[in-house]
């Protein structure tokens, strides 16, 4: 989720759930070692529980990133094996490591060493020719056995020669059973699906399967479907019962980064999707679009777009 998600996202996600698994955008280990790291890594404590997400490839640069954010106070750190952007592969990060599993082995083995917190990677069946099942298997083991916690896998491929990043997250075919089988073979290990999962309904039947869903898009594009997490995959009472209420909930946190001279819209970005298909929902969008991103702009904004969306939609449609 490279340059869409961000401490502000997870703030207004950890008020849709309590018990979720936030995760930081991929973030490299060199702009951890020598850039500002409380820009980078600072994150509010009702965040918790939440993962630092690597993107690296050099076991010791690795292992210091890794003891940077357990020092930040993060509850996981985790490896990225499977993203697809040029930008990652030129810098030997991201999915082309599921060809070196080895040297992936090694950063797992370095980062185990240097902290306490769990390490996990995440990755894909495989990338451009591999066969997926040679190739997960291959790295899997691996991994696990230089002591990986978890291993995360995207069920779809990643064509790095041919296929943009946007083109990566649709046109190569999610294998869902692939990743069945993984866990088949490896029943102690924690094995977690990601990739195309569109509702909390879905990932209910995939948890028949494996010990955990990762969600990326549709819990940032439709971010009201988390209200449900809490109750239907925990059995827990949500934080909040509507969509308005987590929001007024946000306002303390957004008055104080405003303070701290955090534009507006840098927050209400995250907002977008907030009431898809509830009416009111295209003002809601509209004013922020148009008022939120002004200079000076601050919560009488959003009050004000929420002011659009009636609450009994609102609550028809989370419930």
């Amino acid at each position: 989720m490279m340059d869409w998600t961000d401490r502000h996202c997870r703030v207004f996600h950890r008020h849709l759930t309590r018990r979720a698994l936030l995760y930081t955008e991929m973030l490299t280990t060199g702009a951890i070692i020598h850039g500002g790291r409380e820009r980078l890594l600072g994150f509010d404590p009702v965040e918790h529980p939440v993962a630092l997400q690597l993107g690296g490839s050099d076991p010791r640069d690795l292992a210091l990133a890794a003891t940077i954010g357990e020092d930040f106070g993060y509850d996981e750190i985790n490896l990225n094996v499977g993203c697809p952007s040029d930008r990652v592969k030129d810098g030997r990060f991201g999915a082309c490591l599921m060809a070196e599993p080895e040297l992936v082995a090694r950063c797992v083995d370095a980062m185990k060493a240097a902290v306490t917190v769990p390490v996990t990677v995440k990755c894909r069946i495989g990338i451009d020719d591999q066969d997926p099942e040679v190739a997960l298997d291959s790295l899997a083991h691996a991994v696990v056995a230089a002591g990986a916690d978890a291993l995360i896998v995207h069920a779809r491929k990643a064509w790095l020669n041919g296929l943009s990043p946007k083109e990566n997250r649709d046109i190569p075919p999610l294998d869902y059973d692939r990743v069945y089988r993984l866990k088949q073979a490896m029943p102690d290990v924690p094995i977690i699906i990601n990739g195309g999962i569109p509702s909390i309904d879905e990932a209910k039947l995939h948890l028949a399967r494996v010990d955990g869903v990762m969600l990326g898009r549709a819990a940032y594009q439709e971010p009201w479907r988390l209200l449900s997490v809490d109750a239907d995959i925990f059995g827990e009472t949500a934080p909040h019962a509507t969509m308005q209420d987590a929001l007024e909930a946000m306002m303390p946190y957004i008055e104080q980064q405003l303070a701290r001279g955090t534009r507006l819209h840098a927050i209400t970005r995250h907002f977008v999707g907030a009431f898809h298909a509830v009416p009111g929902a295209r003002a809601f969008r509209r004013h922020l679009a148009e008022q939120g991103t002004k200079q000076g702009a601050g919560l009488e904004v959003l009050r004000d777009a929420i002011a659009h969306v009636g609450r009994s939609a609102a609550i028809e449609v989370a419930a």
